[in-house]
């Protein structure tokens, strides 16, 4: 059976999640797509549905899953919706625009008894970040002692602010780390430029590994994402993000996407898929609800101490059962 699924939202990534589900994903369909500007959601559907009311795609019975792709700050309240029509919910990053949002719908989840959200935290299934943790769970490399991250965009409007680059771009390195080194952070500490930008985050887990994050968001040459895993007997670290080198002119080069959809285009697929298939037996995949909660805290968390130069302590609710 083929699964239906409706797509809130059709800007930049609601229109890649529709591509998907009409182009390269099996066992599900493009049902529904809605947007609050009907023609970009027809141009998106394909022949789909058309909604321009995101609770009435909920509600609908010609869709049985969501993919949630609208603004930040909508994200709650169409996964609680969703989660009350107790329909699977992909929903993208951030779950919700404040913590407590976040924790209202892990709230709502352990009171249904079961997990229906996923975050769309594409990373965890691009191949090179799978491939460091398999490293790292294998023992190869020893244990894991420190772990560099590299966030680098070409620019970011000037509306873009330091805390946007905490909310918008570290919540990747955020989860990524916790789910690299399956350890919580505890701490984290933050130096900027002049300017705000670049920033190094300083984190530090509970098993005591320390992450390293420089966030960069406007490195004017192209979008670029790095992970190096050090540990006691050795490294293990993401090659250049390249099919293809070019010999020319006595030199080798590769160029960089402009943005991250061309980099992370097979881990979309491949979260997409994963998705579906989990939906199709009544089970979830990827980032939780808890999981988004938690990386949603420790961005405010931050961004609430980055005024101070100490180390910023971080905490959270004991974990639910359910996701344990």
């Amino acid at each position: 059976m083929s699964l239906a699924v409706g797509v809130i939202g059709t800007g930049v990534m609601g229109a890649e999640h529709a591509r998907l589900l009409r182009c390269a994903i099996s066992g599900a369909h493009l049902a529904a797509v809605c947007d609050a500007d009907e023609s970009r959601a027809t141009a998106a559907a394909q022949g789909a549905a058309v909604f321009t009311d995101a609770h009435a795609l909920i509600a609908s019975d010609k869709v049985q899953a969501v993919v949630i792709a609208s603004p930040d700050a909508t994200h709650a309240d169409y996964a609680l919706s969703c989660l009350a029509a107790g329909k699977p919910v992909l929903c993208e990053k951030p779950i919700a625009a404040t913590a407590a949002e976040g924790l209202a719908i892990v709230q709502a989840e352990v009171a249904l008894g079961r997990q229906l959200v996923t975050v769309g935290f594409m990373r965890r299934f691009d191949p090179a970040y799978n491939d460091m943790r398999r490293a790292r769970i294998a023992g190869s490399i020893g244990d894991a002692v420190l772990l560099h991250n590299v966030h680098r965009n070409v620019s970011a409007p000037d509306w873009f602010t330091g805390a946007m680059a905490v909310t918008n771009s570290l919540v990747h390195e955020i989860d990524i780390s916790r789910w690299l080194l399956d350890a919580e952070m505890i701490t984290a500490q933050v130096i900027s430029a002049p300017g705000g930008d670049p920033m190094l985050v300083t984190m530090q887990t509970e098993t005591g590994a320390i992450v390293s994050t420089e966030v960069y968001m406007n490195a004017a040459y192209g979008y670029h994402v790095h992970a190096q895993l050090v540990g006691r007997k050795g490294t293990v670290e993401m090659a250049a993000p390249t099919r293809m080198l070019t010999n020319l002119a006595a030199a080798q080069s590769f160029t960089f996407p402009a943005n991250w959809v061309p980099r992370f285009t097979e881990a979309y697929c491949l979260q997409m898929q994963a998705w579906v298939d989990a939906s199709k037996i009544g089970t979830t995949t990827g980032a939780s609800a808890w999981d988004g909660f938690v990386t949603t805290s420790i961005a405010e968390q931050i961004v609430q101490g980055m005024a101070s130069a100490n180390p910023i302590p971080l905490s959270f609710p004991q974990r639910p059962a359910l996701y344990a």
